[in-house]
């Protein structure tokens, strides 16, 4: 039997194990996790009986392989009919559904709601075109919007800059209002240093076309499976969160003979000719020789090419320079939210609706801010008498705000949301801080060069590069799991196109935008 080592096991490599011995028993499958809990960044973090899902994680694809997968490992079911004032302990599913209470390993369906917090008032997100947005916007920015938006109609501009290519879709002022501000907080650089590839792959079709064609589909009560993802308003979420699901395939994994080993970060890779021989794995203080037939990577490009002895100076000066963005995010536990909820959206204790609120007020560091509740009542612990928020920021790892203590990050990311007008401080219950380094592969510095790193990859004929973090991409989970399929298929011989594993999302017509 031919031995399969996979580095990493978030989505990805636990994908490609499960794929792998589910369809054949002439494999040993073993995966190395360099932390204690499996899921990467999909993981989910129990504090205390609150969950917190680390950046938002909707599940939704196009496709069919990869929701056949969420349902096969955890049923996706109908919408759970919660009531207004109190959580019913038996639920009312859609026709076909079981009661959440008494099945665990279901997958919820839930509404997707996120909006824009911009002077002091809410805006969809994606950006409507409808009365109240206008109304917000008022007169004279609406009209510099719609003159702004003609001109860029006529005067297109070359998308060599991330800048160019919001400012194309939406005209420049519409990009300076929603995009520029929220873009430099999350990349720490001005769109303009940032590639467009960026945009193409993360919001892809979306723009004020787009925007008015989906108001009109609306109006019209018109169905389409050409929605561009960013609007789409159902997706599906674990009942626990991302890192239940996870956790779910970690488990049939191991029934199916998969071995998944904790605390063992890879920090060598051994190679002979055009094959790697085996890995070296940290585990508490000691060296661990892991020997393999075929190697599968999630783990992030810059590591692995820094672990290969004899690289080219060339390859190496690029894989050490691509940028990542690093993630902090702070879970409050609050008795409210000074926010009513104006919409027509029903929730418990009737909260605002959102899963997010993109904060785009430029006197504060804050970046998102999640509402635990609304992804899954079953995140909190007391959903009825309490509200469990996640206030997302980006930084730098070893940067400023990075090393702050955990207080001094607390008590920062509070009196933002204070300033904002969004709690009291008095009716803060309980805090709890989250550190995520390499979150989000980014698209500038060495990036631009990235080819090379991967023709030098490729050269190894047992080693295949998977996920958002092995191919240095800003993919979806679901995008991550779909590397991990094109790759099962070649080395089980479905395929003989290995280029497949790298092709995957570089088409230009959709992407979840986040």
């Amino acid at each position: 039997m031919k031995r399969v080592v996979i580095i990493g096991a978030g989505p990805a490599g636990l994908t490609a194990a499960y794929e792998l011995l589910k369809n054949s028993k002439d494999y040993n499958v073993e995966i190395l996790e360099e932390n204690g809990q499996v899921g990467g960044i999909s993981k989910t973090i129990n504090y205390k009986g609150n969950r917190m899902d680390l950046g938002g994680h909707r599940f939704f694809s196009k496709s069919d392989r990869v929701n056949e997968f969420w349902n096969e490992v955890m049923p996706i079911q109908g919408k759970p009919s919660f009531d207004d004032k109190k959580l019913k302990r038996k639920k009312k599913f859609q026709k076909g559904g079981p009661d959440p209470e008494k099945e665990d390993n279901v997958m919820l369906v839930r509404e997707r709601v996120s909006r824009i917090y911009y002077l002091k008032k809410f805006f969809d997100y994606p950006i409507t075109l409808k009365f109240e947005t206008l109304k917000n916007m008022g007169f004279v920015r609406t009209m510099q919007s719609g003159f702004s938006y003609l001109k860029s109609l006529v005067f297109k501009k070359k998308e060599d800059s991330l800048e160019n290519f919001y400012v194309n879709r939406f005209g420049r002022k519409l990009y300076s209002m929603f995009f520029e501000g929220y873009t430099e907080k999350l990349w720490g650089r001005h769109p303009k240093e940032i590639s467009a590839d960026w945009g193409v792959q993360r919001v892809k079709g979306i723009s004020i076309i787009a925007v008015l064609k989906d108001g009109f589909r609306k109006i019209l009560h018109i169905k389409t499976d050409g929605q561009e993802t960013s609007l789409i308003e159902e997706y599906y979420y674990p009942k626990f969160g991302p890192g239940h699901l996870w956790e779910k395939v970690t488990k049939d994994v191991k029934k199916m003979g998969g071995k998944i080993l904790l605390n063992h970060k890879v920090e060598k890779i051994n190679i002979e000719k055009n094959n790697v021989k085996s890995l070296v794995c940290g585990v508490d203080g000691r060296e661990v020789i892991v020997e393999g037939d075929i190697f599968i990577s999630s783990m992030p490009i810059k590591d692995l090419i820094s672990g290969i002895n004899g690289v080219s100076s060339d390859v190496s000066k690029i894989a050490n320079g691509l940028p990542y963005r690093d993630f902090v995010t702070v879970g409050l536990l609050v008795k409210k939210l000074n926010l009513k909820n104006e919409t027509n959206k029903k929730t418990l204790n009737n909260i605002i609706p959102d899963c997010w609120i993109y904060v785009q007020e430029h006197d504060v560091k804050m970046g998102r801010i999640q509402i635990f509740n609304n992804w899954s009542p079953y995140m909190v612990k007391k959903p009825m008498e309490t509200v469990w928020i996640g206030l997302e920021y980006f930084c730098n790892e070893n940067d400023e705000f990075w090393n702050m203590t955990e207080k001094e990050t607390i008590k920062l990311a509070t009196e933002e949301l204070i300033s904002m007008g969004i709690i009291e401080k008095d009716d803060i219950l309980d805090s709890h801080r989250e550190k995520v380094r390499k979150a989000y592969p980014a698209y500038f510095d060495t990036y631009k060069d990235i080819n090379k790193v991967i023709e030098y990859l490729n050269c190894f004929d047992n080693l295949y590069c998977i996920g958002r973090n092995g191919q240095h991409r800003y993919n979806n989970m679901d995008h991550s799991m779909m590397t991990a399929f094109e790759t099962i298929d070649y080395i089980l011989g479905k395929t003989s196109d290995k280029k497949a594993i790298w092709n995957v999302n570089v088409e230009k017509v959709y992407h979840e935008k986040k």
